[in-house]
């Protein structure tokens, strides 16, 4: 055996250990330098996937949301033109003449009385008017006239308004009170 290759003190021993030592360091390096890459990419790609995962969970909300409100709002233009229905119904009940007989009239208002709780039950509520403070949000002023009332409340309605589950079908048409009317 020679003292050369085998005594730790010699130079040359350790400079050929270092050498083999960084010849391996190099691959450790871009084998770790690919793994980091890669830990990247499969972040990147995780986040992607996240993200369009968010995107189609918030399409699938929205389309049953639509889908909800089609339901709920898709016969409001059919409901609008019902409305006019049920006020010839009640204007032909209130001008039925006295000597008309007794069964027909009842027939008619029972027949707007069907009409009127079909539509509630589809959603279509009838606006409370008379009495009420003014809301432009539901009422249309047609007009206004001296009355006990407080300034601003209607004090009558000439035609009745509708909402359908809450949203403004058709507003209630009114005159409202101008305040206390002038004492002469």
């Amino acid at each position: 055996m020679s003292s050369e290759n085998t005594q730790p003190n010699d130079p040359n021993f350790t400079s050929a250990k270092t050498d083999s030592e960084s010849n391996t360091d190099a691959p450790v390096s871009g084998a770790e330098g690919r793994v980091a890459e890669l830990e990247a990419a499969l972040k990147e790609e995780k986040n992607k996937y996240l993200y369009l995962y968010a995107d189609f969970d918030n399409y699938k909300k929205r389309a049953v949301k639509e889908r909800s409100e089609a339901m709920k709002y898709g016969w409001e233009n059919v409901a609008r033109d019902l409305l006019a229905v049920v006020d010839n119904l009640e204007r032909a009940v209130e001008h039925i003449p006295g000597t008309v007989d007794a069964n027909l009239k009842a027939g008619i208002e029972m027949t707007v009385s069907q009409f009127r709780n079909t539509l509630e039950k589809q959603g279509v509520a009838l606006i409370p008017s008379g009495g009420t403070p003014f809301n432009p949000e539901l009422h249309e002023a047609m007009g206004q006239e001296p009355s006990d009332l407080p300034s601003g409340t209607v004090t009558q309605t000439l035609v009745k308004g509708y909402t359908l589950h809450g949203r403004l079908l058709r507003p209630a048409k009114v005159v409202m009170s101008s305040g206390t009317p002038v004492a002469h």
